[in-house]
């Protein structure tokens, strides 16, 4: 067995190091209660700014747009930064695997990232989105797949897909054909509709899914992103409402959805479903069809600048 906790947490938006402290104190809680695995959700170290365009529209952008970027971008943390250094080493205090959405920073470039952190190992994992939906491809980069390797970890093989990259029929195969055992979904997407895609994908792949969603309020944003806040909401109501799940590979939703308040999820999974859910299904094996249909994958790293 294998004993799980999701965190439908809120994060402090544009607020990393007050985020770590909050994430320290979760993981705290979570390992005196036996958790191995940690999951977070998308975007919890720098926040997910849903409900505002950074002043941009079709041919303009304004200078409270740029400015209200120009804080995230403060906010955002590389791999490498001291964030990161005190998350690797709570997770060997508290002797927890990590799994957490992050905003990174790369050069002058923001990435949608999540990080996979292991007890005296340190960073054994990450992902960086590879296509940001909607207005995300104003603010975010787009990832490669140098990132999209599945971690070999002391609690199985977890694999991580980042909100509607979900809905991309080729990188969940490729996930599959890495033998992916927990696919952890940190996510945004906090639709009741949401839960089908979860459950569609655990049978699809025979895989536990994992999926973490904050539960945040207007409220809980700095001035500067309320003010520009453009859906309908007061400042006391939740814009993310949560709906973390945990769901087994025969489909069974094995804990939540939860709504609108901050929780953790405990779960123990049972591993050895994983090869009995293969009898009847198996999309990288028996039910396959490689004589006719194939995927290639460029997993090489991508640079617009080469310098011989």
């Amino acid at each position: 067995m294998v004993k799980i906790a999701v965190i439908q947490a809120s994060a402090i938006p544009f607020e990393p190091q007050k985020t770590v402290a909050k994430a320290i104190e979760i993981l705290s809680r979570v390992s005196q209660k036996g958790a191995q695995l940690a999951v977070f959700p998308e975007a919890f170290l720098g926040g997910y700014p849903k409900g505002v365009k950074f002043g941009s529209v079709v041919g303009n952008r304004s200078d409270e747009g740029r400015n209200l970027y120009q804080k995230y971008v403060e906010g955002a943390v590389e791999i490498n930064g001291d964030e990161i250094a005190s998350l690797i080493e709570a997770s060997t205090t508290y002797n927890t695997i990590i799994v957490m959405g992050i905003i990174e920073k790369l050069g002058r470039t923001l990435y949608c990232t999540s990080i996979t952190l292991e007890p005296q190992k340190g960073l054994t994992g990450f992902h960086r989105k590879l296509m940001p939906t909607g207005q995300e491809r104003l603010i975010w980069g787009f990832g490669d797949g140098s990132t999209i390797p599945v971690t070999s970890t002391a609690v199985g093989k977890i694999g991580t897909v980042i909100c509607w990259e979900n809905y991309m029929p080729a990188l969940r195969q490729a996930m599959y054909a890495q033998h992916v055992e927990l696919y952890c979904t940190p996510t945004a997407d906090d639709r009741p509709t949401w839960i089908n895609s979860m459950v569609h994908i655990a049978l699809e792949g025979r895989v536990f899914v994992i999926s973490a969603c904050q539960a945040i309020k207007l409220n809980e944003y700095p001035t500067e992103f309320i003010e520009q806040y453009e859906l309908n909401a007061n400042v006391n109501d939740y814009i993310m409402h949560g709906g973390s799940v945990v769901i087994s590979p025969l489909g069974e939703i094995l804990a939540g959805p939860v709504y609108d308040q901050e929780t953790e999820i405990y779960v123990d999974l049972d591993l050895s479903i994983l090869e009995a859910s293969n009898l009847d299904f198996d999309v990288n094996g028996h039910y396959s069809r490689p004589d006719i249909f194939t995927l290639n994958v460029n997993s090489k790293p991508q640079k617009s600048v080469i310098f011989d």
